[in-house]
């Protein structure tokens, strides 16, 4: 029997999931590894690089480069301790690497603000063939801790980010602009109505910006790496409610402002330098649950981050072996906040087709792809897709994702069942999305190449579904 092919569109979640991988706390960790932990992709994977070229310590990270400095707060070398974001640095690989893995860019950078405007149009054209990436610039620019604020004063910070915003518009559309800042405050307005920190000063960039962020963590150990939260006493813990109802608020008053945008968490975790590893989970499942019912007007939040070498990861490093992540206990709780509908991806079926099939890749929110249903008798023991093209695809089946790289012939579906066996007859259906082979949008293939990029799948994948072992075991 034949199977049914039709359209399938890729949906938004009504509160997207992002993640923080690689920062100045952890090594970038490659998302064929994160796919197969998590299970699925992210609307965005965050990644933080620093930019301070007229600096003499240039390119070499900074915590390399004054190695012999004493330090005893993260923050007092020169420039921030991020990997330095270079012309041809390994921050394009990464990007790619997200890319191909079904999932949008976020970049983070710091930078110095007195940067010519030269420098900031290379980045922006840099930029430009990387789809729909988000662009935090300066983050956090309402505190004291990075060096753009140790340099500059709040407002030439909010001048810097509405320059590099209109270059960015001119020269990679494709980009969104984030302007990530503080929360409500203390201070009113002639209405006794609370105003954002820094509000009037940061008025111009939350008006050039595409996006709104603001950070803030349910408990956080600001001294580490220099020593426990009970030695340095540098640790915060706030309640679960107020740090939600802070956002609730913050969201209202810039929108009444300022009119409505896209506003994300760029960074939200429950550090486990202060609760302990094994109540880590609690305050994070809570904020998670308190979005949800109140169906807050979050678009996105992000988990800082996948592996960390402290307490702040899904995954501690391995001190004996970097390349090693050490699962903690908020993993599990936080792959329940990755299968729930509300914060997942949708699907939309549409119309039977046929063979050639046509694929467009707009984003991890924004897709056009086929939805093949296979039919089962019962529970199998093989089940493999097999495509003979050099696409590149990301594969939804049974609540799980899959990568085929353009390589790859043939994608083992087993682990679908695994955690999700069926134990009768059923139709199940895989989503299939084609995404860009080397992570790149290119130009002149189509007049909004910056944006979409389109794929030919010339055959109709075949499917290998066996319910017995080629031999008796036993």
């Amino acid at each position: 029997m034949e199977n049914t092919v039709k359209q399938v569109h890729l949906l938004p979640a009504q509160c997207a999931l992002d993640l923080g991988d690689g920062s100045e706390r952890g090594e970038y960790v490659c998302q064929e590894y994160v796919l197969n932990v998590l299970g699925r992709p992210h609307r965005a994977v965050n990644i933080m690089y620093t930019y301070y070229p007229n600096d003499k310590e240039w390119p070499k990270r900074i915590s390399e480069a004054c190695a012999d400095m004493d330090v005893s707060f993260a923050w007092d070398y020169p420039y921030d301790d991020y990997f330095p974001f270079c012309e041809d640095g390994e921050q394009f690989e990464q990007m790619r690497d997200i890319r191909r893995h079904g999932q949008d860019v976020m970049l983070t950078i710091t930078m110095d603000c007195s940067l010519d405007d030269d420098r900031l149009r290379a980045i922006a054209r840099k930029l430009s063939t990387f789809g729909r990436v988000m662009l935090r610039i300066n983050h956090e620019c309402n505190g004291n801790w990075f060096t753009h604020n140790r340099r500059f004063s709040y407002d030439e910070i909010a001048d810097f980010f509405v320059r590099f915003a209109g270059i960015i518009k001119a020269e990679a559309p494709n980009v969104r602009t984030v302007f990530c800042a503080g929360l409500v405050c203390d201070e009113t307005d002639e209405n006794g109505q609370r105003k954002v920190e820094l509000e009037d000063t940061f008025a111009k960039a939350y008006m050039a910006a595409d996006v709104w962020s603001a950070d803030k963590y349910l408990a956080l150990h600001y001294g580490w790496p220099y020593g426990n939260a009970d030695e340095t006493g540098k640790f915060t813990r706030d309640p679960v409610e107020e740090v939600f109802n802070s956002y609730a608020e913050t969201y209202e008053r810039l929108s009444k402002r300022f009119g409505s945008k896209p506003f994300i968490q760029a960074e939200l975790n429950a550090d486990g330098d202060v609760t302990g590893p094994l109540r880590q989970q609690e305050p994070v499942l809570a904020y998670y649950d308190l979005v949800k019912k109140n169906n807050a007007p979050i678009a996105g939040i992000s988990m800082y981050q996948f592996r960390d070498r402290g307490r702040l990861g899904l995954e501690r490093q391995n001190p004996n072996e970097p390349t090693v992540g050490i699962r903690q206990p908020l993993m599990d709780g936080y792959l329940k906040v990755l299968s729930d509908p509300y914060f997942s991806p949708g699907f939309e079926t549409g119309q039977q087709v046929s063979f050639p099939a046509k694929l467009r890749w707009g984003g991890s929110e924004d897709a056009d792809g086929i939805e093949i249903q296979l039919s089962f008798t019962g529970m199998p023991q093989f089940c493999e897709m097999i495509c003979h093209e050099n696409l590149s695809l990301m594969i939804e089946f049974n609540g799980k994702w899959f990568y085929k790289s353009p390589q790859a012939t043939t994608i083992d579906l087993m682990s679908a069942f695994f955690d999700h066996p069926i134990t009768g007859s059923c139709d199940i259906p895989i989503r299939i999305f084609a995404t860009c082979p080397d992570g790149e949008n290119h130009e002149g293939e189509n007049d909004d190449w910056n944006i979409n990029a389109y794929f030919v799948m010339e055959e109709e994948p075949e499917f290998r579904i066996r319910y017995e072992v080629p031999y008796d075991l036993f």
